[in-house]
Formats: C-alpha cells, structure tokens, sequence
C-alpha cells in the first residue's frame, strides 16, 4: 500500500535474496552435501562452513518476512481477494515452474551428468519427469520419477502456510483475540531458542539434514530444519499483529547480533562438531548451535537494519520488487553461468566468487529489463503484470491528491 512501505524489509529483501543465490551458487564447488544441477569434477574447493552458517538462518528469517506480510494482505483484501491473490501471485509462478521450469533444469541434467543415452525433452517428460517410462538401471535419483519442485519448495509451502492462515481466520472469525503489545527481552528470545532447539533435535534423530521428503505426495520438505522454518513462519505472523520488530531494544539486537558473529567464528575456526542429525551429543550439540544462530542473526540483523537503513531508497526498493522473481529464475541463471565455467582453470573458490557475483547481476537484469517489461511473461514468472500494477498505484495517487 502507498505510503506504508517497511523501508528497512527492502534492505532485508535484497540482502536474503543474495545469500539464495550465494548459496545456490556454490553448490557445484564442494561441502554442500546436496543434489545440483550441475557437477565441477575439477575443483578442490570445501564450502561446507559456509553452508552450514548459511543454511542455518537464511531461510528461517524469509519464512519471517513473507509470514510477516500474510495478516496484513488478508486484513487488506479479505477473505476472496486473500485468496484470488495468493493463488494469482504465488500458485501461478509455482504451476509455472513445476511443469516448465524445473522439467527444464532437470533434462539439462539428466543429459550432461547421468550418464545415460540423450533422449528428447518429449521421452525425457513423458518418461523420466512424469514416471510413465521404466525406471533407468543404477538410477542414483534424488527420487523417482524427476517430478520435484525443486527451488521452489519454498513458494510451495508459503501458498500452503497462506492457505492454513485463511483457513484458521474463517474458523476461529467470532474469536476476538486480545492485541499483544510486547518488547522482545533476552529472556523471552532465551526460552524460544530453547523450545525450537528441542524440537529441532528430536526432528532430527528421525530425518537428517538434506534428507528431503515428500509429504502427503506433493508437498516438498526437509524435515531437519521444519521446526525453525514453522517457527519463524508462526513469529513473523505475531510480529505483524504486535508489531514488535520496531520494539526491538537497541542493547538486545546488539547483544545477539555479536553473539551470533561469535558463533559464526566458533564454526569458522572448527570448535562445532557438525551433524546431520541422530540420537548423539553431537546432533543436540548441533541443533542448539544452529538454532541460536538462526535467532541470533535474525534479531540482531532485523534491529540493526531497521536502525540502520529504515530509509528510502529508490535501487533498494526497485531490487526488492525483484525478488520473488529472482528466487523464480535464479537456479536456471546459476547452472548457465556454473556450466560455462566448468572449463575456466581457476579455484572453486573463484569460480564460486565469480558465479555468486554474476548470478545476482544477471537474475536481476532478466527479471527487470525483461520479465516484468512482458506482461504474460511477468505473470508467469512473478504472478503480477508489473505495468498494471505501476498504472493502479498512479491512479492511486492521482485520486488521493485531486
């Protein structure tokens, strides 16, 4: 809505937008310990520290930020227009990706890096990506049939936690709920990380991290990290109704922002045992670590750029427009740009740099000069025509001033 921008969440935008693709970017270069698209056989590269750091607080605090939108879309357009606008803006990129995109990236795939004969994008759909064809001999998956979501998982299940917000507020609509007015404290941030590390162990001595699971079918999910993601999704909804992200005392995102900074250090410098999960010390050791780091970084991160950058900024907020199509197009950006550095004879570690670099370039790029400049394509790809959008909130402003 005009004039009620949150000009510090653009900043916050554009920064998890970046460490995605950051992330995304090194895949090929070594630690991650997960399925990608492409394979750099040349390279004598360990990330395995950055993703870990990375991968412990990236995706919890977009979880926050996208919960932390949902009340006031729906307090704004109701109960139809909620729901015409989440399965318009989220359901129609994600039907978009799962039977274009991603049937794309996985061909390109299954034809450099499986090592089975080439078939056409026809047999490999039909066969390959929908299951309709024998399973291949030695077939070293992630899953059979390709049919996944891939990158998009995360737009998956903000439409899924989008339809459960609805779903509540009809059922519970008499029940006046009280306003909550708090000022998170050390003592309250303590016990959350305390409760989320505990159910983040238990989670995992069942399922492991990078094990992924496809719940009920179709809903993509990595159990290991459920219980921060649902946390941070259920955080940011009560951070939209008691708006406490601006209460955040200045000593108290000071305090975690370092003490995440010293955890990181710790991690750097190889005084955490890592584990992708179990009944052992190590699991519990581990998930209390990575819980308070994601909690950390996300607290003092929030309060430093709302003290820091709650400002106008034309870029800023022009890049901050960008990244939901960015997360759309940035995994087919990367594996261009990682392919076509597979024969460059440098390090990983600068083939990492230089991916990182160009991928945020270049996903920015595509999605602004050319994505949102064609309507249908900008629908597709971001679930809004961007120039109808523009002309409204002109007229908008034209009535508003007359």
């Amino acid at each position: 809505m005009p004039n009620t921008r949150i000009h510090f969440m653009d900043f916050l935008k554009v920064f998890l937008s970046c460490t995605v693709i950051v992330h995304h970017a090194g895949q090929p270069y070594g630690g991650s310990n997960g399925f990608w698209y492409v394979r750099d056989s040349g390279v004598d590269s360990d990330l395995g520290v950055f993703f870990g750091i990375n991968a412990a607080f990236n995706m919890s605090l977009y979880f926050f930020l996208s919960a932390y939108f949902i009340p006031l879309a729906y307090k704004h357009k109701g109960d139809i227009g909620f729901l015409k606008d989440r399965l318009k803006r989220i359901g129609i990129p994600l039907l978009f990706g799962f039977i274009v995109i991603i049937p794309l990236i996985m061909y390109f795939y299954y034809n450099e890096f499986r090592g089975y004969p080439n078939l056409s994008l026809f047999e490999y759909y039909k066969n390959i990506y929908l299951g309709f064809g024998e399973k291949p001999l030695n077939w070293a998956g992630p899953s059979w049939p390709d049919l996944n979501f891939g990158h998009l998982w995360f737009i998956e299940h903000l439409l899924i936690y989008s339809l459960i917000y609805l779903l509540l507020m009809n059922l519970f609509k008499n029940i006046k709920l009280p306003k909550i007015t708090f000022v998170p404290t050390n003592k309250h941030i303590f016990i959350f990380v305390i409760i989320v590390s505990l159910f983040t162990y238990l989670v995992r001595t069942n399922y492991a991290l990078d094990e992924w699971i496809g719940v009920l079918g179709f809903i993509q999910m990595e159990y290991a990290h459920f219980p921060q993601y649902l946390a941070f999704v259920i955080l940011g909804i009560i951070a939209a109704n008691s708006n406490w992200i601006h209460h955040i005392p200045k000593n108290v995102g000071k305090l975690w922002l370092y003490m995440g900074i010293l955890l990181i250090i710790l991690n750097v410098f190889g005084f955490i045992p890592h584990s992708r999960g179990g009944w052992d010390s190590s699991s519990l050791i581990y998930a209390i670590y990575e819980t308070f780091l994601c909690t950390a970084l996300s607290i003092g991160l929030i309060e430093l750029f709302q003290r820091k950058l709650n400002r106008k900024s034309k870029w800023i907020e022009m890049l901050a427009k960008n990244t939901f199509c960015v997360y759309i197009i940035q995994t087919p950006v990367l594996i261009g740009i990682q392919y076509a550095l597979i024969s460059v004879p440098v390090s990983g570690y600068i083939k990492f740099v230089l991916a990182s670099l160009l991928g945020i370039v270049f996903s920015h790029l595509i999605s602004y000069f050319i994505i949102r400049k064609l309507p249908v394509i900008s629908l597709l790809f971001s679930g809004t025509n961007h120039r109808r959008s523009q002309s409204l909130v002109v007229n908008f402003h034209k009535k508003s001033i007359n």
